[in-house]
């Protein structure tokens, strides 16, 4: 059975992992509009929630790393995966806001 510290710590990587995703999708979205100011706060929040997210992260490896390794379950792969994925739609939101920007300017 999983102790509520590593719960805990595994639902901050599903939930600031996949927030990181979304405010990167939404800068898509922002500068698909043209609204760079927000585009950019966009990717800024998803910076932030990606770093907490990574955080919990090393927490684990640091717990690990000191010998106190944990069954690894498939809610812990899940909250990677959303910590992978959105680190990937962060870097790609960053480029494909440039894209944008670049389009749009005269």
């Amino acid at each position: 059975m999983m102790d509520e510290k590593k719960l805990q710590e595994i639902m901050e990587l599903v939930m600031y992992g996949g927030g990181g995703k979304s405010y990167a999708i939404e800068a898509i979205q922002a500068a698909k509009q043209g609204d760079f100011d927000l585009a950019d706060y966009k990717l800024s929040e998803a910076e932030k929630s990606l770093l907490r997210a990574h955080h919990a992260q090393t927490d684990m490896l640091s717990q690990e790393a000191n010998g106190n390794s944990s069954e690894v379950s498939l809610l812990m792969v899940h909250g990677q995966d959303h910590l992978m994925t959105g680190i990937a739609f962060k870097d790609l939101a960053k480029e494909i806001v440039e894209l944008y920007r670049f389009i749009r300017t005269p």
